[in-house]
């Protein structure tokens, strides 16, 4: 494996594809200079340097030392951004917490991950003092003086390798599994945005994605890979878009969750004639919505095909092939392989299993999980549990995962989460969540109900799921069923589940929900 491979020879030779020195370099180099808006604020490398520096003081007096997890439950803010630079640049282990989680899934999280500290902020407070939080000690951020001189940072020595993050996703069947993101996973995932976004120098990226994803968090190193500026946004929010970026002359764009759909729904007129984006890059975008999206939205669309575990991407489609995930990036290699692993013939479809020629590009462990990293990581190769066909020309399409999860708005979700959920509702036997499709993001989930008795109304079901699962994993659709076929291990077969959902409650046809 190359330790510095000639993919990045635009950079320095002795640059270790690292983040500390790269950050701290670039905020000493240019005090004055605007790295990010978060709204119409802007940040410079001054304020960062300043905030960095007060927040290591702030670590030190709550006893945090490099290698200690920290786990954040934050909205998107200019605050939230300074504190993922500080944990960066003091060797801490940041523990992103998705905003939306509730007691179930947050429970899990924090006893699983075991952080020192455990940062919210108050609109979380009511839920989070009803959970058991482990070993963590539940803190607020501080108001630091904005005009402290004392705002000298430092930086620890930490290695490529360390853990930089542990980022929990949902992607396969049963508990949430901790990806262990080193710091060279997260540099190669900011060069890796860069390609994929066809990112130019002055280019203004748009940043709405909350920053408890992979999606967001890498977006931050990309001002101090390239002269751009980030502008980022509390959310996504149909009605303000279009304003936000003729304000900031907004030049990229990241879809994934709907949000195209979400766009090419608004009225006509809600979108400017001519406007500054450039690029929209992600994933999702079916062959035949393609054209009709780039011709509406006045824009190029650059699909892409990832997973947290292999530092966030692996294939971008640079031609403009409709509904293709392009081909690999310069430092992967992808097979396509059968149940057996042995190559599948073109046009057929087989798992997407891949192998780099950059060390560190994949995670080095899921947290506290050996069974799921050694069937994961295998004779050095990630087998990703997703599905793939790669047409005469090369160029890859995506088919599907294998595994028994959903993508819900952008959001990876396991079955397992929500059965385990249902399972404590008194009067439910047995339930099976599918994916199902969806007119706005990629699915929406259909839960299969056996009653035990009495069947419970639909409506009362969901408002007792909505205090226990985060947003994004709340059924749409309710269905009940006399029975399950079962396999001989007693698991259902869902596969002989229908998709159709005309026979299914819709909570988004009542009223309240």
């Amino acid at each position: 494996m190359h330790r510095y491979p000639e993919y990045f020879a635009h950079r320095h030779a002795e640059d270790e594809l690292d983040c500390v020195p790269l950050l701290a370099a670039g905020l000493r180099r240019a005090p004055a200079r605007t790295v990010a808006h978060f709204d119409d604020h802007a940040i410079t490398c001054e304020d960062v340097a300043r905030h960095i520096a007060q927040l290591q003081r702030w670590f030190a007096e709550h006893g945090l030392v490099p290698g200690d997890r920290v786990a954040v439950m934050l909205g998107n803010s200019a605050e939230h951004v300074h504190l993922i630079y500080a944990l960066v640049l003091s060797g801490l282990v940041w523990v992103p917490v998705n905003t939306k989680l509730r007691a179930a899934g947050l429970e899990y999280l924090l006893q699983h991950a075991e952080p020192k500290l455990f940062i919210i902020e108050d609109e979380f407070d009511e839920l989070t003092g009803q959970i058991e939080c482990g070993p963590s000690r539940r803190v607020r951020l501080p108001a630091f003086d904005a005009n402290d001189a004392n705002a000298e940072f430092s930086t620890p020595r930490i290695d490529v390798y360390d853990p930089l993050c542990v980022i929990y996703t949902s992607g396969t069947t049963g508990a949430p599994k901790g990806v262990v993101f080193t710091h060279r996973m997260m540099r190669i995932a900011s060069e890796a945005a860069l390609r994929v976004a066809d990112v130019r120098e002055g280019d203004r990226l748009f940043l709405w994605e909350p920053l408890c994803h992979i999606g967001g968090a890498q977006m931050l190193l990309l001002p101090f890979l390239e002269a751009v500026t980030l502008h980022a946004v509390p959310r996504f929010s149909a009605s303000q878009f279009w304003p936000q970026v003729e304000r900031a002359g907004v030049t990229q764009l990241h879809y994934l969750g709907g949000v195209l759909d979400i766009l090419m729904q608004l009225p006509q007129d809600a979108q400017p004639v001519a406007h500054t984006l450039r690029v929209a890059w992600g994933a999702g975008v079916s062959a035949s919505a393609w054209e009709p999206i780039q011709a509406r939205l006045k824009l190029r669309l650059r699909e892409c095909y990832g997973m947290t575990e292999c530092s966030s991407f692996a294939t971008m489609n640079a031609t403009g092939k409709p509904g293709s995930i392009g081909r690999a990036l310069p430092w992967i290699d992808i097979e396509l392989l059968d149940e057996n692993g042995q190559p599948v013939k073109e046009g057929d479809a087989g798992e997407i299993v891949l192998s780099s020629r950059v060390e560190g590009t994949f995670l080095p462990t899921y947290l506290k999980n050996p069974d799921a990293t050694k069937s994961a990581l295998r004779n050095g190769k990630l087998h990703t549990g997703d599905r793939a066909r790669r047409d005469a020309d090369g160029d890859l399409f995506f088919i599907g995962r294998q595994t028994d999860s959903m993508r819900v708005r952008g959001e990876n979700v396991s079955a397992w989460e929500i059965e385990r959920i249902f399972a404590a509702h008194p009067a439910i036997r047995a339930s099976a969540a599918i994916g199902v499709a969806s007119a706005i993001g990629e699915q929406d989930i259909l839960l299969n109900v056996q009653f035990k008795d009495e069947p419970v109304a639909w409506e009362s079901m969901h408002a007792w799921a909505r205090e226990r699962l985060a947003g994004f994993q709340l059924p749409r659709y309710y269905r009940a069923v006399e029975s399950f076929e079962l396999t001989a291990s007693e698991r259902i077969k869902k596969h002989l589940l229908p998709r159709s959902v005309e026979d299914a409650w819709d909570r988004l046809s009542s009223a309240g929900s």
